[in-house]
């Protein structure tokens, strides 16, 4: 374990390369931070900390930078994560009130997100398996055709057009009272079950359309629609020191099931995760870190957001920005 001086040392090395990117020696600690110590006293606090891992000299440069174990330990020892200001929040939370569906919801704070940690920013759209029933609704668009669409608890909306032939304004009516008196409120997992007799409630000129939306209903539910990834702010990636990974950053980020690694497991909506250089699961994203924190309405955890960018990032501004996004999309999906 390190001491609270050798803990201030890592602390203010990690700050000052961070926004110099400049590896960082003894005399400029001294003359930047108030450590209460000698150069020569920090000097040798560096040889510990290099000893033992948590920092390194690149090249021949008489400074140090932090490795991602020192990074880990800055991150496990934040104290507090920076809040964002007044007009910050105001602005997150009127730019997302404004969003009129999920899609919305989901573009404008991957955009967000990009804007305010000037990172890549990627969100996880809520999963269908954790979503409830909120309103059923047959329309009809054309004769013979109907739009079947779902509406769920959490701000979805799944849509199916049917081809069903002939079919009178009453039946429709019928079918859809049916829909929403054994469907509100059941979770997605349970539907299947709730409907397979569907068919079998209604009259016989009716049951082929009962088919049909049976079908156009199940194929919704079984899509795996919880694996749709959005990202933005690829661009952030050109004005950080990339230049010998960037591509492998990128063709990362262009696969699904990498992004989805990257965002990791549900856990404690309460949490903001971080995972710094090796520790992320792709190899080619061993030279950035990923902030992460769960979004969903009241107890429930729908998916994930987060933003990536190089180790050499803003550890406590970027956390509070994930975890005050993360907050204000699980309230505009409450009150959608």
């Amino acid at each position: 374990m390190l001491d609270d001086r050798k803990l201030a040392v890592l602390r203010a090395i990690v700050e000052d390369y961070v926004s110099t990117n400049e590896p960082v020696g003894s005399k400029a600690l001294a003359d930047r931070h108030n450590l209460g110590v000698s150069p020569a006293t920090i000097r040798n606090d560096m040889a510990v900390l290099e000893e033992q891992g948590y920092i390194a000299q690149p090249h021949t440069s008489a400074g140090r930078v932090p490795t991602d174990k020192g990074y880990r330990l800055f991150v496990d020892r934040l104290s507090t994560i920076k809040p964002l200001s007044v007009a910050e929040r105001r602005a997150i939370e009127t730019f997302l009130s404004g969003a009129y569906d999920l899609d919305d919801v989901v573009g404008r704070t991957v955009r967000l997100l990009a804007q305010l940690t000037r990172q890549v920013a990627v969100v996880q759209y809520p999963s269908l398996t954790r979503s409830a029933v909120r309103h059923v609704e047959l329309v009809p668009v054309a004769e013979g055709r109907l739009l079947l669409v779902l509406i769920t608890n959490t701000g979805r909306v799944e849509q199916r057009v049917i081809e069903t032939g002939q079919i009178s304004e009453e039946s429709i009516g019928h079918l859809r009272a049916l829909l929403n008196t054994c469907l509100d409120g059941l979770g997605l997992g349970e539907v299947p079950a709730a409907v397979a007799d569907l068919p079998d409630r209604v009259g016989p000129d009716e049951r082929p359309v009962a088919a049909a939306v049976l079908s156009a209903l199940l194929e919704t539910l079984v899509e795996k629609h919880e694996e749709k990834i959005v990202f933005a702010g690829a661009a952030n990636l050109a004005a950080v020191d990339f230049s010998p990974s960037l591509r492998e950053v990128l063709v990362a980020l262009e696969e699904q099931v990498v992004l989805m690694r990257l965002l990791g497991e549900t856990g404690d909506s309460s949490t903001v995760t971080v995972r710094i250089g090796t520790e992320n699961p792709d190899l080619g994203l061993k030279s950035t870190s990923v902030v992460a924190a769960d979004y969903g309405v009241g107890d429930l955890t729908l998916a994930r957001l987060g933003v990536l960018g190089p180790t050499r990032m803003d550890y406590p501004s970027t956390m509070g920005a994930v975890r005050a996004v993360a907050r204000y999309v699980g309230q505009i999906l409450a009150g959608s």
